[in-house]
Order: C-alpha cells, then structure tokens, then sequence
C-alpha cells in the first residue's frame, strides 16, 4: 500500500462530497452488463435517460463505482480511441451519478491547484483540481463533469474548508456531453499538468495509473 492510501485509510473522516440523502446503487459499464448491447450511448439524451430511468429507478438512487473498471462505454467516444495502437478503457475515479445542479463539498480542507473548461466531446467538461494536505501527506482530488458556473470566482490557491459547497454537478452537453455525474479522483502527483489529468487509461498503463491514483473510495467511503 503507498503512503498515500495508508494515510487516506488512517484518516479519521471526510465530509460527504454529495448530500442530498439518496441512497447509492452499484453501476457496472462493463461487458459484463448485457444491457449496454441494447442502448445507443452515443447519443448522450438516451444515454441519460437509461442511466436515471432504469438503472436508478427515476432518479431514487445516486449511482456509483468505476474504479478500475473496464468500460466499454469509451468505445463510442473518440476521445478515449484516438490512439487505436493504446485506446483507454480502463476508469482511474469513482463516478457519482447524479442529477445537474447536485451541490459539491469538499471532504477536507483545500486550495485550488488548478482548473478548466476541458471543451471536448467525452471530455470532463468544466473541472477542478484540489490540493490537500494530511500531516506531511499532500495530495490531490479531481473534480469533473461540473457546471460552467462552478469556475466562476475561482482563482489559483483559493481556500476551501472542509464541508464547504465549491461546486456542482453539470448538465450536458457543457460537462462533456455526459449524463450528469461527477468524476472524483484521487492523484499523488499532478506532474505538470494543470486543470486535467487522465481519467481513463491503457489497460497496459494500468499499474502506473492505480499506484499513481489509488482508489478514491479511501475518501468516499460509501457502502452500497
């Protein structure tokens, strides 16, 4: 186990980063889900209405999950095949699924690294980045799929408390075109990137990515 997740693990509590009382469901966008096969999620109005009309039950739900996760809803994005020597399919966060405009919290205290409106189809939309510390631990949380009114006063190094409501969940098509939800996960390192990060990798690159971005469940802690 890294440093990292060891210190996420020890970590008392977080704050819940959504709080609007719903219970979760367990989504799967594997191959192992049969009823992907019958639905076009290319078009991102359908793709919405089979995620909150059937898999959550009209919205009674938040969904969940994806860490790790081979999904195969990439395959109708060129975003995530554009390489077709190294198409990414492999999830590097924990997805909420959740209606637009779902207010966002931070599980603990912050400054913004960074952020940006990724304005690409299947990209993460409007997204922001998190730096945090834990004793001698820093660490990074990743936000996307957000409104665009969630950049808005944002600047580099501004302090979010823990608990503080810093954002919301977007609507398509300005989160990326995606059914409402947020991408939330975890970095040790940022490099050199700013307001981005992959999300979605190579399978081969898999091992890399996990040690890099371990599960942002250690935060979430959501039992389903």
């Amino acid at each position: 186990m890294s440093e990292l997740a060891q210190a996420l693990r020890e970590y008392p509590t977080f704050h819940a980063i959504v709080q609007n009382g719903k219970p979760y469901r367990k989504l799967d966008f594997t191959a192992g889900n049969s009823d992907l096969l019958t639905h076009d999620l290319s078009e991102t109005v359908d793709f919405s209405n089979y995620v909150f009309d059937e898999m959550l039950s009209g919205s009674a739900f938040n969904g969940i999950g994806g860490y790790g996760e081979d999904r195969v809803i990439y395959r109708h994005r060129k975003h995530f095949t554009a390489d077709s020597e190294k198409p990414r399919s492999i999830h590097l966060g924990v997805d909420i699924w959740a209606e637009a405009g779902t207010p966002l919290y931070a599980p603990l205290d912050a400054t913004v690294h960074s952020f940006a409106f990724n304005d690409h189809y299947g990209d993460y939309g409007p997204t922001i980045i998190l730096v945090h510390e834990i004793g001698e631990t820093t660490f990074f949380t990743l936000y996307g799929h957000l409104s665009l009114s969630s950049l808005e006063g944002l600047h580099e190094g501004k302090t979010i408390n823990a608990g503080e409501c810093f954002a919301a969940i977007g609507p398509y098509p300005e989160n990326g075109d995606w059914p409402p939800h947020l991408h939330f996960q975890v970095i040790r390192d940022m490099g050199n990137y700013r307001g981005d990060f992959p999300g979605v990798c190579n399978a081969s690159d898999q091992d890399y990515y996990f040690n890099l971005c371990p599960d942002s469940e250690l935060i979430l802690r959501i039992n389903v």
